[in-house]
């Protein structure tokens, strides 16, 4: 088993162009910049949380909108959390949180099952932040699902605040992936009965 989890990505496309470094067993630390400071300050908070160490130059066109910078750096984090984790021997695979942002509550559950799923559950007319609209944070969960290949539940129980609710969503992500990526001495090969994941 490989001691480093960490990968890179340059992913250039008509819509964005972005560099990306992730390490799974980083302490936290980042260097963000996609054009659009909501965003950067969501990703700060998920490589903090998460205790990835974590990399990100995005130059996207976002005099359109922001949707392809959102959802193609979550493509890329996808890809790069997948390559990282390797074989996925002696990991934890699953995790869960409970993220509370002062009047918010969320649940983010994921399994690292090589199965691509998103369910994301929020009520019509959740409010957005005030400088990002709130179903880019669920194209961004679904982009690092997909290619993550991870089956991810997040679930907005309630809430008033735009801002606390997409922050509570990019914490609560972080938490879970990082119990889900963790190692785990008493874990024994891949933890699956397939023997594979």
């Amino acid at each position: 088993m490989s001691n480093s989890r960490s990968a890179t990505r340059i992913r250039k496309t008509a819509e964005t162009s972005i560099d990306l470094a992730i390490d799974i067993d980083g302490s936290g630390v980042s260097h963000i910049e996609t054009g659009i400071p909501f965003f950067d300050h969501m990703l700060t908070l998920f490589s903090k949380h998460g205790l990835f160490d974590l990399k990100v130059k995005t130059v996207g066109d976002i005099d359109v909108d922001y949707h392809h910078t959102v959802e193609d750096t979550g493509i890329v984090i996808g890809d790069c959390l997948r390559e990282a984790l390797g074989t996925k021997e002696g990991i934890r695979r699953y995790g869960c949180a409970y993220l509370p942002m002062d009047e918010t509550l969320v649940r983010v559950v994921v399994d690292l099952s090589n199965r691509p799923h998103l369910e994301f559950r929020a009520p019509a007319g959740t409010p957005s932040a005030p400088n990002m609209p709130f179903t880019l944070v669920e194209e961004f969960c679904r982009a690092v699902a997909s290619n993550l290949r991870a089956n991810i539940h997040v679930e907005l129980l309630y809430g008033r605040d735009g801002h606390h609710i997409a922050e509570a969503v990019f914490k609560g992500l972080a938490r879970a992936l990082r119990d889900a990526c963790e190692r785990d001495a008493r874990v024994k090969g891949i933890p699956s009965t397939k023997d594979a994941l």
